[in-house]
């Protein structure tokens, strides 16, 4: 087997061009994308299920959902490692963050399956010109069953490529990308931010270019169009979301490349990228660190912001005496206070406490904060005596 680095592809386009569609309808003689691609082996008629080593594919750099860290993707991508180089560099990631840990693990799990079960569903995708002159399958879907290949080779150091099963389609699509992702595993917020993106590019025609080195800044592309009329209702039942809430996970690709990552790496929810947001942007890293560390909720972020219960006054002012008695509020907001600290670690402890003292003293509250807790502690320490 050889494993040795060798140039690599980046999709130029949303997917074949008519030259290789002419091939592999045989409206053009030409050798096999196998027999250029893997010197030795007899052309033979293209089939439309065939078996291919891992190193014979590339994945799609523009899928949606990204799996290879972000660290590894330029050297990958450019062909300056292979894939099992790549899937090397990824476990000794794996060792020093749980984030990649997880997805190996999922990805591992996978890998095992195939020896016991087989390869269930295969990898779709279509043969591509390289710059080189040679071909190469890049993968419409199926991303993950290809890197679970790859990390098992290497964790188990087989000597030889595994061969997976692959179906060539004459026209794949980003709606296809979208719905195996969707139907396969549940993308996290950031995926599901691309994935609308990545539509609405498609369906408007506008392909990702191949210099473009920062991924991230093509689905950004979708904030800035002007969407034509009926494009939203080709793109709902796709992503199964109203157009609000699709809306509100494009608003996420403000959040700058490594915060992105992050927060795609430990799967945070949505809601709490959206209180995250509506934070000063200064304080956007600190917080999503902090959710990241503590597995804050978005009622953590909100309370930590301060601005959770300034919008419960405005938008129930009313409401509140009717809500069991300003005593069971008042408790009700220690609590969630309490528990906002409770779940911090110490040094994130010490720094919250710091500025919430400083916005006391700031706005002049200090004093007549320490009088009511200095009384609300005689009161409680009286009851815990009585028990």
């Amino acid at each position: 087997m050889s494993l040795k680095p060798r140039k690599r592809f980046s999709a130029f386009e949303d997917f074949p061009t008519e030259n290789i569609e002419n091939i592999l309808t045989g409206k053009e003689k030409a050798s096999s994308p196998l027999e250029n691609s893997v010197p030795g082996e007899a052309a033979a008629k293209m089939e439309r299920i065939e078996r291919l080593k891992p190193s014979q594919m590339i994945p799609d750099r523009f899928q949606p959902r990204r799996l290879l860290p972000t660290s590894v993707r330029a050297d990958f991508f450019s062909g300056k490692i292979d894939c099992y180089m790549a899937a090397t560099k990824w476990q000794a990631l794996a060792k020093i963050d749980r984030g990649y840990l997880e997805e190996i693990e999922r990805l591992l799990a996978m890998g095992d399956s195939f020896e016991e079960h087989g390869q269930i569903k295969p990898i779709t995708g279509s043969w591509v010109p390289t710059p080189g002159g040679r071909y190469i399958f890049l993968i419409e879907t199926g991303e993950r069953r290809f890197w679970a290949a790859c990390l098992r080779t290497v964790k188990e150091k087989l000597k030889e490529e595994l061969l997976l099963r692959v179906e060539v389609v004459e026209k794949p699509t980003r709606h296809r990308q979208v719905l195996e992702n969707r139907h396969a595993e549940s993308p996290s917020a950031v995926g599901q931010a691309c994935e609308v993106a990545a539509l609405i590019l498609a369906e408007m025609g506008i392909a990702p270019d191949p210099n473009l080195k920062d991924e991230f800044e093509y689905f950004r592309k979708a904030k800035n169009q002007r969407m034509p009329a009926g494009l939203w209702e080709k793109v709902m039942p796709v992503m199964q979301f109203t157009r609000v809430r699709m809306v509100q996970l494009l608003n996420i690709l403000q959040l700058p490349n490594p915060m992105l990552e992050m927060a795609d790496r430990y799967r945070l929810p949505e809601r709490v990228l959206r209180e995250v947001l509506a934070m000063p942007r200064n304080q956007w890293e600190r917080m999503i660190q902090l959710s990241v560390q503590n597995n804050l909720t978005s009622d953590d972020v909100a309370d930590l912001s301060g601005k959770r219960s300034e919008k419960i006054v405005k938008r129930h002012p009313a409401s509140l005496p009717d809500s069991g008695g300003p005593g069971i509020v008042a408790a009700s907001g220690l609590r969630r206070f309490a528990n906002a600290i409770t779940r911090l670690d110490e040094i994130s402890q010490a720094q919250t406490l710091d500025e919430v003292a400083d916005e006391l003293v700031i706005t002049r509250e200090a004093e007549g904060m320490l009088n009511l807790l200095g009384e609300l502690a005689r009161l409680i320490q009286a009851r815990l005596s009585r028990q």
